[in-house]
């Protein structure tokens, strides 16, 4: 794709969200459902909701992932959205760090899930207003559990899978991220 292509591609929306700064407001969904049984998380394909348009990231195959532009940046939907990968990959690690806890603390649990949403404005990242934050302003984890544990012991349970999930940490705490250009 050309910068004119893109370009063609992109105003429309930037107009369209310098317009109504509420279009530009994404919220991404993904699905975990934790297998307490080898202390593992099957990821469920994300959804996305742009106004009342939801739809799913298309772009899974059996051994791979296509990342591309969200449609509220241009894209086509039909490449996965990098933004959905990160919030996958938080479900992921405290659907495993959730299964690995109640192990270890011998907590009965029948089902366990996550729903985790995480809300963008993209005009932020299309330069439309300098203002708004590039990147996820905000993540929301949800966890649902069958279990005749007690209030203690989930609370516990929800504090140290918390304390425990490496990408929770990584996005809590911030990471040091260098950029560099290799010329070959």
């Amino acid at each position: 794709m050309k910068a004119e292509e893109l370009k063609s591609i992109q105003e429309p929306i930037k107009k369209s969200y310098r317009e109504d700064p509420m279009l530009a407001r994404v919220v991404f969904q993904v699905t975990g459902v934790i297998d307490l049984a080898r202390v593992a998380c099957r990821i469920v394909k994300g959804e996305s909701a742009q106004g009342d348009n939801v739809s799913p990231s298309p772009a899974y195959g059996p051994d791979f992932i296509d990342a591309g532009l969200h449609p509220a940046a241009g894209g086509s939907g039909a490449l996965a959205c990098s933004a959905e990968m990160l919030i996958e990959s938080l479900v992921a690690c405290a659907g495993v760090t959730f299964a690995a806890v109640a192990t270890a603390m011998s907590i009965p649990i029948r089902t366990a899930s996550i729903v985790a949403q995480g809300e963008m404005d993209f005009r932020g990242t299309l330069g439309v207003d300098k203002t708004v934050p590039i990147g996820l302003q905000s993540i929301r984890l949800e966890y649902h559990v069958e279990t005749e544990a007690s209030a203690e012991q989930l609370a516990t349970l929800l504090k140290l899978t918390d304390r425990y999930c490496v990408i929770m940490q990584t996005i809590t705490k911030g990471v040091a991220v260098e950029s560099k250009l290799s010329v070959q």
